[in-house]
């Protein structure tokens, strides 16, 4: 109540439903250090319902974490204890706040405990509101399917959301009929009933073989009379003066002195987690000229980076046969998530396990990724370290036709600020890629392709973040093309054809889009006087504006060739052409 109304902003309603909650698995339910919030060994505890965020600071101020009087500069521009949590906080694994989000990262937790076999329990608190959330139901039924009895889900049902009631209100038999329809095993309890809660709590630990959902009727601004089950307080602080002085009087008449005289005993975790096996990956060995999809590089360098490092997992949503990760399946079954069609729980299961140490590679069509950009979004937040993968990117895919093709997800990814996006054209750069994405601290974007395409690196060759590789160069080039993937193939043929008429450009693989190695075409803009792009995307926030935005301090402009229209169906040499991406278009570009 205090920090709220300093703040002058913040959501107390929210917290006071979930007070006693909170105060039952933080002081008798979790093991947990105070001292040490990321023991990797610890329980986990998500709070999805971010905005009840003063609640989670005062519960780590209550632990000893967080000097209390911190809590009074909560939502400063100087503190940490922001207006929804983010792992800028120790105690934070996943950023929280856009709701739906919990639940999935819990999942992933739960998994990690597996992963490292320990016996950590994760929960998460989630809003009555938030289960709306179609997220919410991908991540139940991914829970249901793993068996994640370590897993509690524990719904704070307090009946009101931000503008209305919540959808069932204080219906517990329909909350209940949702969750046990997803296989969860359901406990309906008094939020505000200390030994139900203490009861629902024991019996979650002791449920085996499936999660559990704790499902709690409570009132939203428990315990102060003017703002009890009361509308339109939701996301308003009260305010200093005589409202502020009735609410505190209140809740000081509700404290129960403690008989040990304030001591709080929790338990520790007291296992050492094991050392992660991490060895060098050795070089791939294909030969040059032979014909290999990136995409299927990919699923073979997976297997042999997981060989090499017991914190690689993959997980799936039921594209492995085309993403080629059921390579990875074949040879470490046991770190393999199935999370079925469902991009946001498979990308949000990945950002739990990559809080609790492990590195996930997600991998699907790359056009699907797009119905996980939220996630992305809070994964870009949480600074976590999840290697995405996206295949069949571009109209090169062929005959399947624009609902498969990805033609914006540069965009997307390139958009978020720490973000690494990474696009190799032949099967050395992609392996090559795949074990500096396990490496590079942070988030990854890889973006993979569907034709068989040449080889032309050797196998040794190295692939830097941040770094292109020039394949053509003269002394007397007229121009620079860049591509990358199935363009730069393109690229080529346009240097094969240009050479013949006695002109010659320079060819550069852009392998890596975000971080750019802007000196390296800033230099070729200004030896060969023309840069023109070419790409397998749609004009806007691909590698056109990765360039230009390189380029500009440098006063140079770039040419770009792009999918500018929705595309169709076709072969994907004739989709190449038609949109705009070939070779004779190159040709006819710089010719121009």
């Amino acid at each position: 109540m205090l920090a709220t109304s300093e703040s002058a902003s913040g959501h107390p309603t929210t917290c006071f439903s979930a007070a006693d909650i909170v105060a039952a698995v933080f002081f008798a339910e979790m093991r947990y250090d105070p001292k040490q919030p990321q023991h990797p060994l610890a329980d986990r505890f998500v709070l999805s319902k971010g905005h009840a965020a003063p609640l989670l600071y005062a519960a780590w101020a209550e632990a000893g974490f967080i000097p209390r009087e911190e809590l009074l500069q909560l939502r400063a521009l100087t503190s940490d204890l922001e207006g929804h949590p983010t792992p800028r906080l120790p105690f934070v694994d996943v950023a929280t706040g856009s709701l739906g989000q919990g639940l999935c990262a819990a999942v992933g937790m739960a998994l990690n405990a597996g992963r490292i076999g320990s016996d950590y329990r994760t929960y998460v608190l989630m809003g009555d509101g938030e289960v709306a959330e179609g997220s919410v139901w991908e991540s139940a039924a991914v829970a249901e399917f793993h068996k994640l009895d370590s897993l509690c889900a524990i719904v704070d049902v307090n009946a009101l959301g931000q503008s209305r009631p919540t959808q069932y209100g204080h219906d517990m038999d329909a909350h209940r009929r949702r969750w046990a329809g997803f296989g969860w095993h359901t406990i309906v309890i008094d939020g505000h009933d200390m030994q139900q809660i203490l009861d629902a709590l024991a019996e979650a630990r002791g449920t085996k073989q499936r999660p559990t959902a704790i499902l709690a009727r409570t009132l939203k601004g428990k315990g102060v009379s003017f703002m009890e089950n009361a509308p339109n307080w939701h996301g308003k602080a009260v305010k200093k003066g005589d409202e502020l002085q009735q609410a505190l009087t209140e809740l000081e008449a509700q404290l129960v002195p403690d008989a040990d005289g304030g001591a709080i005993e929790i338990t520790k975790p007291s296992a050492t987690p094991t050392e992660e096996r991490v060895v060098d990956t050795p070089p791939p060995s294909y030969t040059i000229g032979d014909a290999v999809a990136t995409r299927e590089a990919f699923g073979t360098a997976l297997a042999r980076l997981g060989a090499s490092d017991s914190r690689v997992v993959a997980l799936d949503a039921d594209v492995k046969n085309s993403t080629f990760s059921e390579r990875f399946e074949a040879a470490h079954p046991d770190r393999f998530y199935q999370c079925f069609i469902a991009e946001q729980a498979m990308i949000g299961a990945a950002m739990g396990l990559a809080a609790r140490g492990a590195t996930p590679f997600p991998s699907t069509f790359a056009a699907f990724l797009t119905r996980a950009a939220d996630f992305i979004r809070m994964m870009a937040i949480s600074r976590l370290n999840v290697k995405m993968v996206g295949s069949h990117s571009g109209v090169s895919i062929g005959e399947d036709g624009p609902s498969q093709m990805a033609l914006e997800d540069l965009s997307m990814m390139s958009s978020q600020p720490n973000i690494t996006v990474l696009y190799p054209s032949d099967a050395v750069c992609a392996e090559h890629l795949v074990v500096n994405a396990s490496r590079h601290a942070g988030p990854v974007y890889i973006r993979t392709s569907r034709p068989k395409l040449p080889v032309i690196y050797d196998n040794n060759d190295t692939f830097p973040i941040g770094g292109c590789k020039v394949l053509r160069q003269s002394d007397n080039d007229k121009a620079t093309v860049i591509g990358a993937g199935v363009t730069l193939y393109e690229a080529l043929k346009a240097y094969d054809e240009l050479h013949g008429r006695g002109v010659n450009i320079r060819v550069i693989d852009l392998y890596s889009v975000h971080p750019i190695d802007a000196d390296t075409l800033i230099k070729a803009g200004r030896e060969t006087g023309r840069l023109l792009t070419v790409e397998d995307h749609y004009l806007a926030g691909g590698i056109g504006d990765a360039v230009a935005r390189a380029v500009a301090p440098a006063g140079l402009v770039v040419t770009r060739l792009a999918v500018r229209e929705i595309p169709r169906s076709g072969k994907p040499d004739e989709l190449l052409n038609k949109f705009g991406i070939s070779a004779p278009h190159i040709v006819a570009a710089i010719s121009s």
